[in-house]
């Protein structure tokens, strides 16, 4: 058991949504003609001694491009939690999709994690095939590369203990890189699947996201989530809008703007 000191309130930041159709969420498409919208996140693990941002979500630009509704700057949800981002000295960077490695530029002192097989993905010729390179930002990508000649990236190969009570773990499939979070909390480890599973559905029905880079990979980083996990309670998918209803408000004051997940859930 990790001591009192080395774990953390953990929080999910919403910044963004966007409504679609259920088929649009599922490889091989869903019968149910019904809207399934996805949230999108930012999450925060919060220590006695250390802050753990995970991902940095994207811009407003990015939400007008890829017609997103924004609802507020990742940084907005943050300071709204007391947290500011020139201060963070750790960003977690689950893979490097637009909606997860924008906003480089809001955290200028951290260091930034990322497995090396994720890197190798984005600057390799996998990206000369759209289907695969389209949800990327190559600026998102440039401006980490400059970050690695900066010496702002520490890189990860597999499972990576960051401090006390945090880890990090490949589980590929989505990208070949992607990575989930694993943060002890005071009801157990806790695992941030970011996208490892889009929704509880992914992983209640056995199912894939659509964009993936290796579907097997993907259905396999299932049970890596519950192996890590407490239970499957403790898992934390990465875009679905039951998050907010199962977890309470961080501060009464910050409904549907950000969850303690830390907390027990106020559903299953």
């Amino acid at each position: 058991m990790p001591s009192a000191s080395d774990t953390y309130e953990v929080y999910a930041v919403r910044y963004a949504r966007h409504d679609r159709p259920a088929r649009d969420n599922f490889l091989g498409g869903d019968p149910h003609d019904v809207n399934m919208p996805l949230d999108y996140f930012v999450w925060a693990a919060v220590g006695a001694q250390r802050t753990f941002i995970v991902d940095m979500g994207f811009t407003v630009e990015q939400a007008r491009k890829r017609k997103r509704e924004y609802l507020r700057s990742p940084g907005e949800g943050l300071k709204r939690l007391g947290i500011e981002p020139e201060n963070i000295r750790d960003v977690i960077v689950t893979h490097m999709h637009y909606d997860h490695a924008g906003n480089l530029d809001l955290f200028p002192n951290a260091t930034f994690h990322i497995q090396d097989r994720e890197m190798a993905y984005v600057t390799g010729r996998c990206m000369c095939h759209h289907q695969l390179s389209s949800s990327f930002e190559a600026e998102d990508v440039v401006g980490m590369v400059r970050r690695v000649f900066a010496r702002r990236v520490e890189f990860h190969d597999g499972t990576a203990e960051l401090a006390p009570g945090v880890s990090v773990h490949h589980i590929g499939g989505h990208t070949s890189g992607l990575q989930c979070v694993r943060v002890a909390t005071r009801r157990g480890p806790l695992v941030l699947a970011s996208d490892a599973a889009h929704l509880y559905a992914h992983m209640e029905e056995g199912r894939a996201f659509p964009t993936v880079y290796n579907v097997g990979d993907m259905l396999e980083g299932h049970k890596t989530l519950r192996k890590l996990a407490a239970s499957p309670a403790h898992i934390i998918p990465g875009h679905d809008p039951l998050v907010m209803a199962r977890y309470p408000a961080a501060h009464a004051d910050l409904q549907g703007i950000a969850v303690r997940l830390d907390a027990e859930p106020l559903m299953r």
